[in-house]
């Protein structure tokens, strides 16, 4: 318990230092949250060029709700929720594009592990592209569940929702995958190989 309170102690206290302005703390908070919160754009959002600008956005968002940072969850959680909603917001925004899923590659060089990064690459691929066209609250919930492993408890409270209806959008969102995927085998396959890490 110690420790949990030590823990909270120094996210209030970093929060509050860069909520005032601090450059230091600021830097710091930055520095120690960068990188969770691009996995989080990056599960949800996929190898996107617009990525950097994306965690930038989620910073600014951060460092405007700093003051309101109360320590009810640990700051990483906190930084790691507002990236959600960046994310969504980036989707609600975008127009789903027009995506070619021919194979990239039909010539692959030698050698099983070659092959195989190829496949997985061209499969997350076209799973991104089928997420594009899920609604949002499907795909936030989706990504972070299955694709990211989250429980379905962490991705209520990310997406400030109930258990019950992660638990729907999760189903919602793999029912219209699915539907995709009954027209491309490799999305199938790669769909299947993630139906081990639904939470």
């Amino acid at each position: 318990m110690g420790a949990a309170v030590a823990a909270r102690e120094q996210d209030l206290g970093l929060a509050r230092r860069a909520a005032g302005g601090e450059r230091v703390a600021q830097r710091e908070l930055f520095q120690a949250h960068r990188a969770n919160v691009h996995h989080t754009l990056f599960r949800i959002l996929g190898s996107n060029r617009d990525l950097e600008d994306l965690v930038q956005d989620a910073f600014l968002e951060i460092f405007r709700a700093l003051p309101s940072f109360r320590g009810d969850s640990t700051l990483a959680r906190w930084c790691q929720t507002i990236a959600t909603r960046t994310a969504y917001l980036a989707i609600s925004r975008r127009k789903p594009p027009a995506i070619d899923l021919a194979l990239v590659e039909d010539e692959l060089p030698d050698g099983a592990d070659t092959r195989r990064h190829v496949q997985v690459r061209e499969a997350a691929r076209r799973l991104y592209a089928a997420l594009d066209r899920i609604e949002a609250r499907q795909r936030i919930a989706f990504a972070l569940a299955v694709i990211d492993g989250c429980s379905l408890a962490d991705v209520a409270q990310l997406t400030d929702a109930s258990i019950v209806a992660v638990k729907t959008r999760v189903w919602r969102a793999r029912r219209e995958l699915m539907k995709r995927a009954a027209k491309d085998d490799v999305l199938a396959s790669y769909l299947e190989e993630l139906g081990g890490r639904d939470a």
